[in-house]
């Protein structure tokens, strides 16, 4: 990967001193468990547990501070510089870019491998050909995003001059750069005759911009990017670790993160993970819908915690469902993608008659975004009552389909489909979620100190709808304009809130319902049972065509669903299954408001009742933990007789539906607390 100069210096010096910036802390900072070199004294409330040297803030088994606390009550505690939440094209590439700054501790919840950039087939964008323009890139970005690209960066707290400029220019002018620092990193991308990138066409593109590796584009981007993480001395994995929640505190009257609580799968025990920035990358929330492209890891984390830490959320009703999922009645789980490329390279879709439908549908046929398609499959489905349509690629060189897409072509064969000579069945499946943490354009939250890229977030890029292939790039991107702001909240971290830092170190408490706890029979059949209703219902009144009635249906279920699983979730303790439920329930609930908020029709967000665009809700749709109710809840809360069903037991004895009734009802949902009252 080329680095700067002044990036390649810094790494040589990190190779003698791997902590960040321990010249800086050991002149200006020196921090114990005591009063000695605090500019104020910890909180009187709080009983270290441990001692934690931040003198250097490098990871290291921290030591009993106490000889009046009891060792075993000593809560693991581990320090890095940066932490990174996920291990996609974001979190990796701002790993590898930070590292050179200091320890890096990529946290994830899965391999490292697992996650949605593996699966992604089509490419990355990028303006390569003489031919195309960085203003042609921009125009296709923003006409598929129903031009509602950018204007929530008017929202952020962002600098005058960050906010001067717009993301869908940033990514399209900067894009190019990074997508050659992946070829010298070593990804091998499919090559014409010439050894030039070969460029492939997708859906909204006006020109041939997608770089690819065959259809498997995201493994060999993830492949070359974890080989050069795994090889990085100041990297350290996490694997089959699930951040739980985010560790915030205030300074100078704003929230700011300093880490993460994280439960070790394997080991099943929980630790506090300690950090001067952190990086959301953690992707998005398909496993909401039981048809999606997303892996199985997909459940709406770091969405969920960002919103619990008071970070804004922006366009969460942009549920994107890609039309060609691979239709597969006997398949369990994640639906196969049939890569947007088979149409840029001629292929047609079919309905069950044999009709090229999209005539009637847009001029731009089978390469009209992927909102207009989706929509185009719903209706011919409705129509005749088939249960898929077909993707027809066979009139086409058999040589060149299986060369461009021999993964495609071996996943159908497995089916006995042949698709050099057969058509492909296919169904409309949730393939992205467009909205997310809201960010500026160096990745920054409205919490300090916490930086989002990739799929968690909504930076503008996307709009109401993303342009096929945007992803990766956006991923690439923002994970490079992240990294000098992270450092410099660092420094900023290192010289003000050490205060801030020696009590996230000494408040770490996990006992009783915060320890991690193995699911009980009864209530591991209860996760099981209340997440496949939640996906149904998102499937059948949130999906791909929206009606007020169902909306509310939806509604109705997911907040008292959220209610429910928040009731067991503090008083049961921790595992992975009831965490990934809670954040499912939360983010349905977000996806709901949103759309029910917007009384038109834009992008992705189709409304039978509002089926017309208004101009006068061209405007970003935006929620925070801080706002005042949007319900009433006590309806919800007077219909639960019990919360707790009955077999499933906890370390709290008493049925927290009571306690959770005599709370301010209006506020359960709307202003939910930071992690340590969760």
């Amino acid at each position: 990967m080329a680095l700067s100069q002044g990036r390649a210096s810094a790494a040589s010096r990190l190779h003698a001193a791997p902590s960040m910036l321990r010249a800086r802390a050991c002149r200006g900072l020196r921090l114990t468990t005591g009063r000695a070199g605090l500019a104020r004294p910890p909180r009187n409330t709080v009983q270290a547990f441990a001692d934690v040297n931040f003198d250097a803030f490098r990871p290291r088994p921290v030591a009993a501070a106490s000889r009046h606390v009891a060792h075993e009550l000593a809560p693991p505690v581990k320090q890095h510089d940066f932490l990174v939440i996920g291990s996609g094209i974001a979190g990796l590439t701002y790993a590898l870019k930070v590292a050179d700054y200091g320890t890096v501790a990529i946290i994830t919840k899965d391999h490292a491998s697992e996650g949605c950039t593996r699966y992604a087939q089509g490419g990355v964008c990028a303006v390569l050909d003489k031919s195309d323009s960085v203003g042609d890139h921009v125009r296709d970005t923003v006409v598929a995003g129903a031009f509602l690209n950018d204007l929530h960066l008017l929202l952020m707290l962002a600098s005058a001059a960050a906010s001067a400029a717009r993301a869908v220019e940033v990514v399209c002018r900067e894009g190019p750069a990074r997508v050659m620092e992946l070829v010298e990193l070593g990804a091998e991308f499919t090559r014409n005759a010439d050894g030039s990138l070969h460029l492939t066409k997708e859906g909204g593109h006006n020109n041939r911009r997608i770089v690819h590796a065959a259809d498997m584009t995201g493994a060999e981007v993830e492949r070359a990017l974890l080989a050069s993480a795994r090889a990085h001395p100041n990297i350290q994995f996490y694997e089959h670790h699930m951040v739980v929640d985010l560790v915030v505190d205030e300074y100078g009257g704003a929230p700011h993160c300093f880490g993460a609580d994280v439960l070790d799968q394997r080991g099943n025990i929980m630790t506090r993970f300690l950090g001067l920035s952190t990086l959301l990358a953690s992707g998005g929330a398909g496993q909401i819908y039981p048809n999606t492209t997303n892996p199985h890891v997909s459940t709406g984390d770091g969405i969920a915690m960002a919103y619990r830490a008071h970070a804004n959320v922006s366009n969460m009703e942009f549920v994107q469902f890609h039309p060609t999922g691979l239709y597969n009645p006997k398949g369990a789980g994640s639906t196969f993608l049939i890569t947007e490329a088979v149409r840029g390279e001629g292929g047609v879709l079919l309905n069950k008659a044999g009709e090229r439908f999209m005539t009637s549908y847009d001029d731009r046929l089978e390469l009209a975004p992927r909102d207009v398609v989706a929509r185009a499959i719903h209706d011919q489905l409705l129509r005749h009552g088939d249960k898929h349509v077909w993707l027809d690629i066979s009139h086409k060189p058999r040589h060149e389909v299986l060369h461009h897409f021999p993964n495609i072509a071996a996943t159908c064969l497995e089916l006995g489909i042949d698709i050099a000579r057969d058509p492909i069945p296919v169904v409309p499946a949730q393939h992205y979620t467009c909205g997310g943490v809201a960010t500026g354009l160096l990745g920054e939250t409205n919490v300090q100190g916490l930086f989002a890229c990739g799929e968690v977030a909504c930076s503008g890029l996307h709009g109401a709808n993303r342009l096929a292939s945007n992803s990766l790039l956006e991923g690439l991107v923002f994970a490079e304009r992240a990294v000098n702001p992270s450092v410099a909240h660092a420094e900023h971290a290192l010289r003000n809130c050490s205060r801030q830092l020696h009590y996230a170190a000494a408040s770490a408490d996990f006992r009783g319902p915060r320890a991690a706890r193995d699911l009980n029979p009864a209530l591991g059949e209860w996760v099981a049972t209340r997440r496949q209703e939640l996906r149904d219902v998102m499937w059948r009144c949130c999906g791909i065509v929206r009606r007020t009635k169902e909306l509310q249906a939806a509604r109705d279920y997911v907040v008292s669903l959220y209610i429910e699983t928040k009731a067991i979730y503090k008083n049961y303790g921790i595992n992975t299954e009831l965490v990934e439920l809670f954040n499912m329930a939360t983010v349905a609930e977000l996806v709901v408001s949103c759309a029910m908020q917007r009384k038109e029709s834009r992008g992705l967000h189709f409304s039978a009742d509002y089926p017309q665009a208004d101009e006068a809700q061209r405007r970003p749709s935006v929620i925070n933990a801080e706002l005042k109710s949007r319900y009433d809840l006590s309806p919800y809360m007077r219909n639960m007789p019990s919360v707790l069903p009955a077999g499933i037991g906890g370390p709290a004895s008493a049925n927290p539906s009571k306690r959770l009734m005599r709370k301010s009802a209006p506020r359960e949902l709307a202003v939910r607390s930071a992690p340590q009252d969760l």
